[in-house]
Order: structure tokens, then sequence, then C-alpha cells
């Protein structure tokens, strides 16, 4: 603490007092106002495809999570479980091949996991930038898929305090959230503060029973048991604003708790209470998870001379703690032993801490606009429960980037980059906390077999980018071509053991080879008045694409005949394109179509010629949208989903669906208080579908019924006497 009151004293002395909008122009500086031209200028300049949405995009698509929220835009979606957890997809990859950044740091939480969601507060996201390919020389090795960095709030204007109210309700779970904010700022110092709470009930299907296997389990009221949850976050920011030096300390706890499908989790469906279950639609009984994340973010930034220094350091710690009936497996006791340390219902622990610190410099020289920078961190995670399935491990990463965009002319632009990666892991070994009988002729003795040997493997890589972007008038075209890697996580390594939401036994290599993945992507659009259009196609080949292979064997020792999987390693075929459109037919009428196609193919390993899980169908939302004025609005939007019938076994095809939804929003004035209220009716017709990316839908659960969303927003800030302070 000392330490960083020195800092900012030092910063204060250093710093000459200016105010905010003199910093506008500044993007990498804390404090920045991004307007909207620069946005629109940093997306056509951009060699790789790119969206950006704000505050305003997310209160007018709020979901049951940030992911969520983003699933209209094309070549987005998500993996969701229940109503409240969700993570992203881009291009059908996700998981360990997307990063998710907040306050300018990789989010690191369980992201081997699709039921983990992520730890994000949707109601304290500034604006969202989206990038769709790879994108490792900015975001790191992990980002071979895209990354989604959600870039802080922009810091109060000077002279001014206030805070904002926003409250939301959803019908579909009965979700009542609520989110408070206060700021205030000088010339200089600033502090802003919110606090978030949800609460959710039991989400409905247009269903009354769903097939877990062979096994039919009735739903009470269509609501699936125990899928309620509740979150409750809190988030600080203070910091200065000078001349030449600015600094940002972000802190924040994001807290949730959340039931699993009670009749598809473990072994036993039939072993559920139900009249239990479904006495109250809001309580959270077992199985049920339990995760707090917190977060601690320092961004400072320096300028000298021609030269911008952004210096950014994190402190996590993700702890994960999943609830569930002690349920004996092959040879683990009957029993569970009173003198066992582990409490009786804790079926897994994560408790995992994460380091990073990343130092870059920005520089203007002549027509080069240079980056380059390093970055380097350290994580931890260690386990617990009686339920073992991944190993702990400790792990460190370092990358060195240097990135040149060259104006050629004012409308022709090259882009170069080139990144070096290197790390470490080292998995824990781990042995049985009950014994195994060993069979040896007529010998019989009991032993606490091993699950996992202490592994260290090194992994590093070189990497570049390449591309172009030329935009004469109202014409964009772009292309970029570039290599990245991965290096294998420890599920991929050392899994061993049941994943009780999959029902199957997974086991993994300590051989594994990073994945290694080559991309061009193209674009071409064009701008008018009235006309926009964008078409972003790509080809993607992965020389050793990691995947979990299903096989003809069952483990009968850990698990009730669970059919098992490993960890395997193939070469990968990936091509498609988005498309984008918006017309405006009248000064009032805009329609818009954003469409999306993904093929992916495995060209060696035992499931050679087929496609790899979780592969998203083609879809096309098309959109109608009228003002009644700049404030107030009304649309509605119609998605098209084809059928999946290309899968991996054992995944099962998923028919095609049509969804329509509505939505209307207004600003309003009343008596001087600004007001934003905005209505979405999702899945209006109540239509019963499957989400080919849906966790569930490896059960055939179909995805929410109709859900009316309302949501009202109230900004208050005040301007004082400049000459009082």
């Amino acid at each position: 603490m000392r330490i960083i009151l020195i800092c900012m004293l030092l910063l204060a002395a250093w710093s000459r007092p200016v105010h905010a909008q003199k910093l506008i122009a500044n993007d990498t500086l804390a404090g920045v106002t991004v307007t909207g031209n620069h946005t629109e200028r940093r997306i056509k300049e951009s060699a790789l495809p790119m969206e950006m949405v704000n505050r305003e995009y997310i209160r007018r698509n709020m979901g049951g999570s940030l992911m969520k929220s983003l699933e209209k835009l094309p070549g987005i979606k998500s993996i969701g479980i229940g109503s409240g957890n969700s993570k992203p997809l881009i291009r059908g990859l996700g998981f360990n091949q997307v990063v998710v950044a907040e306050h300018g740091i990789k989010h690191e939480g369980q992201q081997w996991g699709a039921d983990h969601g992520l730890e994000i507060d949707q109601f304290n996201a500034g604006q969202i930038e989206i990038v769709k390919g790879p994108a490792a020389f900015l975001y790191g090795a992990d980002a071979i898929g895209g990354a989604i960095d959600i870039k802080s709030p922009a810091p109060p204007a000077a002279h001014t305090y206030g805070g904002s109210l926003d409250l939301t309700g959803k019908s579909n779970n009965r979700q009542l959230a609520m989110s408070a904010q206060v700021f205030a700022r000088t010339s200089n110092w600033f502090m802003t503060a919110r606090v978030t709470a949800t609460d959710y009930g039991d989400y409905r299907v247009p269903a009354d029973t769903v097939y877990v296997y062979s096994y039919a389990a009735p739903l009470h009221n269509h609501q699936v048991r125990n899928t309620a949850g509740r979150e409750r976050n809190a988030h600080v920011s203070t910091g200065w604003i000078g001349r030449h030096a600015a600094t940002t300390f972000y802190g924040s706890i994001v807290y949730n708790k959340a039931g699993f499908f009670a009749n598809a989790h473990g072994l036993e469906p039939r072993r559920v209470d139900a009249e239990l279950h479904d006495r109250s639609s809001r309580d959270i009984q077992l199985p049920s998870q339990e995760v707090t994340h917190y977060k601690l973010v320092n961004k400072t930034t320096f300028h000298l001379g021609t030269h911008q220094l952004l210096w950014q350091s994190g402190f996590q710690r993700n702890f994960r703690q999943e609830y569930n009936h002690y349920v004996n497996h092959g040879y683990m006791p009957p029993v569970y032993p009173e003198s066992m340390p582990t409490p009786k219902t804790l079926e897994r622990q994560y408790d995992k801490t994460v380091w990073n610190t990343a130092l870059s410099d920005y520089h203007q020289l002549g027509r080069h606009e240079l980056r380059y920078g390093g970055e380097i961190s350290y994580q931890r995670n260690r386990i617990d429960g009686w339920s073992f399935l991944i190993p702990a491990f400790s792990q460190w990463q370092a990358g060195f980037y240097a990135y040149d965009k060259l104006a050629l002319t004012d409308d022709l632009l090259l882009h170069g980059a080139l990144r070096y990666d290197l790390g470490k892991i080292n998995i824990a070994p781990y042995a049985d906390w009950f014994t195994s009988p060993i069979i040896n002729g007529k010998d019989t003795t009991h032993e606490y077999l091993s699950r996992a040997t202490a592994t260290a493997r090194r992994f590093s890589s070189v990497n570049w980018s390449f591309g172009i972007s030329y935009q004469p008038q109202h014409l964009v075209l772009k292309a970029n071509v570039g290599s990245s890697f991965r290096m294998p996580i420890a599920k991929e390594l050392g899994a061993n053991g049941v994943n009780y939401h999959y029902f199957r036994y997974e086991r993994g290599d300590v051989n594994l080879s990073p994945e290694r993945s080559y991309q061009l992507d193209l674009g071409i659009g064009w701008n008018t008045d009235r006309w926009s259009v964008q078409l972003t196609p790509y080809l993607n080949y992965f020389s050793n694409y990691i995947y979990l292979n299903p096989t003809a064997e069952h483990d009968y020792q850990y698990g009730a005949g669970n059919q098992v999987f490993y960890y395997a390693q193939s070469k990968v075929w990936r091509y498609g394109a988005e498309l984008q459109a918006q017309y405006k037919l009248w000064e009032r009428l805009q329609l818009g179509f954003a469409g999306e196609y993904l093929y992916n193919r495995q060209l060696s390993g035992s499931k050679k010629g087929y496609t790899l899980p979780f592969t998203p169908p083609p879809s096309a939302l098309l959109s109608a949208n009228y003002s009644f004025s700049k404030n107030s609005w009304i649309g509605v939007d119609y998605r098209i989903t084809a059928a999946q019938r290309r899968i991996v076994p054992p995944e099962r095809t998923t028919s095609g669906y049509q969804l329509l939804g509505f939505n209307a929003g207004s600003k309003l004035n009343i008596k001087g208080q600004p007001l934003a209220l905005n209505l979405q009716i999702q899945n209006l017709l109540n239509t019963n579908y499957l989400d080919h990316t849906s966790f569930y839908r490896l059960i055939a659960l179909p995805e929410a019924g109709r859900n009316i969303v309302l949501s009202l927003s109230i900004p208050v800030t005040v301007t004082r006497n400049e000459k009082a302070i």
C-alpha cells in the first residue's frame, strides 16, 4: 500500500492538471473517452475482423450473462449452463482458445470447463472490443481463436459527481437485478464504486419432460429444477489523470452461487428428491457450485516525448467449490469416512491464484505506428474434494512482441507483428484417498492408486502476422495472414476422472504437443449514408488441434461404466464467413442482416473426416428497427438457424429452428431527470429448440422459453463549480 501511495504522489507532483477533453485523442491513456469516430477508425484500420459494442448495446440486448448479451453479433456464440453462466465461442473456438480480458489483463478462471461461467459483471462493462481470429500479439498465446476485451468504463468528467441505478427484471426465471454506482472527480483525482445484486429462480423451458439418456425426468411446471442462483458483486476504482501520466487502480469481488440441473449431474438421475427440489423454485439445493473471484489491477501510463509507456499489473484469485451428495463409485467406501478432512458434500474445489505484469511502448515515428512490449504471468491451481478430475498445477508464461502499422498513404496501411512465447507447466502428483485391490496371481494387495504423476513440460514458439487494409472513400478492403500457438493446459495433460456433467471418463495425455494454427482473414466492406455491407471470410489450418476423442473403452473402477474419452490431436481445416448488412429504407426505418457459416473437418487421427464438437450451424439474423424520434425506437428480429447434421460421435444432431424477438426502448426526461427504459421479449413464440453450442443440448434439454426482460437505467451527474474546488 505504501508503494501505491508513493507512486501516486510522484505522479501528482510530476503531472500538471489537464481537463479530460484534452485526452480524448489518446486511446491508451487511462481515463480516455472513446469517441464514435475513433471507434469507426479502429475497425476500418484493423487488418483483423473486429466488432465494438458499448454499454447501450448491452442494455438493449441484456441476456442472463455478458456472453449471452453478445450473441446477436455474427460469429459469436456461447456455451451456456443454466440461465446465469456461459462462456464465449468465437467462430466455433472457445475455452482456452479465446482470451477474455478485463481492465487490460486476461481474466483467469477455470476456463477449461463448459459448466464454468465467466466471473464478469455485465453491469460494470464499458466498451467491448471483439477480435475474431488470432490476436496473440496483443492478448497472449491463448488468443488463438480470438479475444473479447472488456474495456474499463471511462472515468467521470472533471469536477463532477453522481451515480446511476440499473434495475432489471426477467419473467422466465423471475430474475431481479439491481446495480448501483457512485462516482466523483476533482480536476485530477477520481473514484467510482459499484455494487450489483442478482437473484433468479429455476428457468422454464417449453417441455414437461426431459430424457436424461434413457431416463424420463418430468419437469415440475416446466422448470429445470435446481437452476436457481444469485450474484453479489462489488467494484471500486480510483486514480489520477495528469498531462503526462495517469494511473488507475481497479478492485472487484464477483460472487456467484448457482445450482446444477439435479437430474443431469452425476451417475444416477433417478436418485433425485424431486419433492425437495420442486418445493421452491428459488432455493439452491445440491448439486451446486459457489464461486468467488477477486481481482486487483493497476494501469499506469506515461508520456515521454513521442513515446507512450503502458504498465499493467494484476492479481486474481478464483475460488470455486462444487457440492454434491457423496456417491461411491468403484472401490470408494460405501460410507464417507468421518475422519476425512474434506467435507462430505465437497465434490471438487479449485483455488487458483494468478499474478501478471506487462509493459508496452507506443511510438509514432513518421508514418510508422510502433508498439512493442512484453508480459509475464504466474499461476497456481490447488485442488480439494472427494472427486478427482484434474491435478493441481503451477505454470508461468512470458511473451514478447513487436508490431508496426505503416501508412503508405492515407488510405493504405500495412500491418506486421512478431511475437515470441515461452512457458512451463508443472503438474503435481495425486493418489486416491481410498485403496483399490491389486490382484497379482493368488495375492491381493490394497494400494492408493496414482491418478496423476509429477510432470514438467516446457514450450516455446515464434509467431507472426502480416496484414493490409485499404479504405478509399466508401470501400474497405482487408487481408491478414498469421500463425499462433497455444500450450496445452493441465486438464489436457493430466485429466484422469469422471466428468459428472458429461457422464464420461476423461483422460489426458502428458505428451501432447502445443496447438499450432495458421489463418487467413479477408474483409470487404462498402459504406454509404444508406448502405453498410461487410463480408469477412476466413481460412484456418491446425497442424495439431487438441480435442477429446471418444473411445470404445468403459471405466468401471471409478464410475458406473462411463465411456472413456482421451485427449488427442489431429490436423484440422476450418473455413467460414460472416456477412453483415444494414439498409436505411426510410429515414426512421432501418433493416439489418447478420449471417454466419462455419465448416471444419478433421484431416487425421481416429476421427478423420468428422467435424469438431460444438460446431455452430449456419444461421442468420434479420432485424427491423423503427425510430419514433432520436430517443425512442421499436424493433423485431428473426433468427433462422439451420440443422446441424455434421457431428463427431457421441454428439447428437440438432434440428433447425426459427426464433422471433421484440425490443423497444426510450430515453425519457422527467423533471430534468434522464431515464433509459428498455424492453425485450426473447423467444416470443415460446419455441422448443436445441442450441447446438449449449451445454445441456447433450441431454436434449431445450433452451429457455419466452422471456420478457425489462430494464431501467437512471443516471445522475452533478457538475461542481471549478473555482470552489
